[in-house]
């Protein structure tokens, strides 16, 4: 299965849908039809491999002293307990730097250490990375030992200013080394160029989930600890930071965020617990859509609008009332983000509009908030199909702090437009369908030009798009008793997507339209309905829809099946991915 293009729009060219598994794998297991052929679509035919797919054992995760200096860090690690060293954790501001930081605090609570501060650079105001200001500030604060998480494999300066002030640092991170490394005590990345651990797609949480298996090892092998816990009991924020990360969902990351959703559904965190709450999704099976879709946004807000509360304050808090609070505070806060956002897509899609559209989109304002730009160049990547780039202007400055983002399916690169313009730019960086970017105001126009002359170089296919899509099924297949199954194939993430089911010659008896321009429909075959929810739709489809007469609604469709959860009692709905006339 082909996992880019699949919510594009149809064309005229044949419908794409992968190979068929064996005859004999689903009759051997028992299992629905449209299961085993999803799975064999995806390479995993053999019965055994079936099994395990569809039940992950914690069982055979690999050991974490694989990861090249994991023995130096803990070593220091298990002598700063020993001597009750003043530690501090140094983390990056998104929601796999949050987890991975509560995940690591509690172990090291739960592990004797005792004086452990945490820090977190502010997103608008600091930026990413390991800062040379904040070393020599926790230096003079008297700590003793610095250990990063998701971050510092690039910084160069700020490790050889700690190494300056006898300040030992432990890098772990996951993200992509430059040339050299910094000098560290111990830099524990299992995506540096000389480690064979296999696991580099940890994310940064999960790096700091396996220093934490290690020093639990180690400390029960030195008699330092006499009992432990159970490291079931951090999955709740390993799920979390692999699931926000987008990390490929393969591997350890599979088994342990299977389990994870498992602990989160049942969390001891007072403050993730009462904002699970407060959206409907306490006492349920989670979902990793619940988590990426619904429940994650809501935290990652706080760090964008920098409002006076953090992600990391919901993890934290130990008191029911007080997390009450903050949870009223992360959804007033969230209806800002939302507020911001909304008015400056409208804004940014006004300019876009006064101009002549090329093969890149590149706005900026005084107007658009700093912590919402990589969401505004999302949604014009989404509506005009073109490369975005979205600054904010600051006009005591006079300068453009902005993110970008790429089209999925044509394999554009942000870096590589960026460093065609890198002479005009103050700094840029991130990754190829998302990075980010700084210059001055006056430089402008000519960044625009180069990128506007980099994006009509790259090639791009003109052959008509076919319908990317997992299985054909029928209406009554998709039934309350095959989401028993299908709740086994969960969770979904980056190279596990979510399957796309083909639904052809289904009848629209009915369209009610939602607030935020939702619509939902209510799908018929030979008396047989099922409820269908499409999010922001297409406008152009969705008139052409409404416009329909009754006799003509027969349509196909691209769907996704779920549970929705309500007053006590779930119902299947279908969410739709795309949709075409007959």
């Amino acid at each position: 299965m082909e996992k880019d293009g699949r919510s594009q729009s149809p064309a005229s060219s044949p419908d794409q849908v992968a190979t068929p598994p064996p005859e004999n794998a689903a009759e051997t297991l028992a299992i629905p039809r449209i299961i085993s052929e999803i799975l064999a679509a995806r390479g995993i035919s053999d019965p055994g491999d079936i099994k395990k797919w569809l039940n992950p054992s914690l069982k055979g995760l690999k050991d974490p002293f694989l990861l090249t200096d994991m023995g130096k860090a803990i070593d220091r690690l298990v002598v700063a307990r020993q001597n009750q060293e003043p530690i501090v954790i140094y983390a990056d501001y998104d929601l796999d730097g949050t987890s991975g930081l509560a995940l690591f605090l509690r172990a090291l609570n739960l592990l004797g250490f005792s004086d452990v501060i945490r820090y977190q650079p502010k997103r608008l105001s600091e930026g990413y990375g390991l800062h040379t200001e904040a070393v020599e500030k926790l230096h003079a604060a008297g700590r003793k030992l610095l250990m990063t998480i998701d971050l510092g494999i690039t910084a160069l300066e700020a490790c050889a200013r700690a190494t300056e002030l006898g300040l030992d640092v432990i890098i772990t991170d996951h993200h992509l080394p430059k040339e050299q490394l910094p000098v560290a005590l111990a830099v524990i990345n299992p995506n540096r160029g000389n480690c064979g651990s296999g696991l580099g797609h940890l994310c940064g949480t999960g790096v700091a989930f396996y220093v934490a298996l290690a020093l639990r090892r180690r400390l029960l092998e030195l008699g330092v600890i006499e009992k432990s816990f159970d490291p079931k009991e951090l999955l709740d924020c390993f799920a979390i930071g692999t699931l926000t990360d987008m990390v490929p969902l393969v591997d350890e990351n599979r088994v342990l965020v299977k389990h994870g959703l498992l602990q989160l559904a049942q969390t001891r965190r007072p403050g993730l617990r009462v904002l699970l709450q407060a959206l409907g999704l306490w006492g349920i099976p989670l979902t990793s859509q619940d988590v990426a879709i619904r429940f994650a946004p809501k935290l990652n807000a706080l760090s964008r609008m920098e409002m006076g509360i953090e992600p990391i304050d919901l993890y934290l808090v130990e008191d029911e009332s007080a997390a009450q609070g903050l949870v009223e505070r992360v959804l007033s806060n969230n209806q800002t983000r939302q507020a911001s956002q909304k008015s400056a897509e409208v804004e940014a899609a006004e300019i876009v509009e006064a101009r002549e559209l090329g093969h890149a989109i590149f706005v900026y304002s005084k107007n658009f908030h700093r912590g919402v730009v990589g969401l505004v160049a999302t949604k014009l990547c989404q509506e005009y199909g073109r490369p975005a780039f979205v600054g904010s202007l600051a006009e005591d400055s006079g300068k453009i702090v902005g993110s970008a983002r790429m089209p999925n399916g044509l394999g554009l690169n942000a870096l590589d437009a960026m460093a065609t313009a890198h002479e005009v730019l103050e700094q840029f960086g991130g990754h190829a369908a998302a990075a980010g970017f700084e210059l001055k105001q006056e430089m402008a126009e000519r960044f625009s030009a180069k990128l506007e002359c980099y994006f009509a170089l790259q090639p791009r296919s003109k052959e008509a798009i076919a319908w990317k899509y997992d299985v054909k099924a029928s209406l009554d297949e998709l039934s309350p008793s095959f989401m028993t199954w299908f709740e086994h194939l969960n969770p979904f993430g980056v190279q596990f997507e979510a399957p796309v089911f083909l639904l052809e010659q289904i009848k629209v008896e009915q369209i009610k339209e939602l607030r935020g321009g939702h619509l939902r429909l209510n799908l018929s075959v030979s008396g047989l309905t099922r409820v269908g929810l499409w999010f922001s739709p297409p406008q152009e489809t969705a008139n052409r829809l409404r416009d329909l007469s009754a006799t003509d609604r027969w349509v196909d469709l691209l769907v996704e099946p779920q549970w929705n959860y309500y007053n006590g009692s779930r119902t299947l709905q279908l969410l739709i991915r795309d949709l075409r006339n007959r």
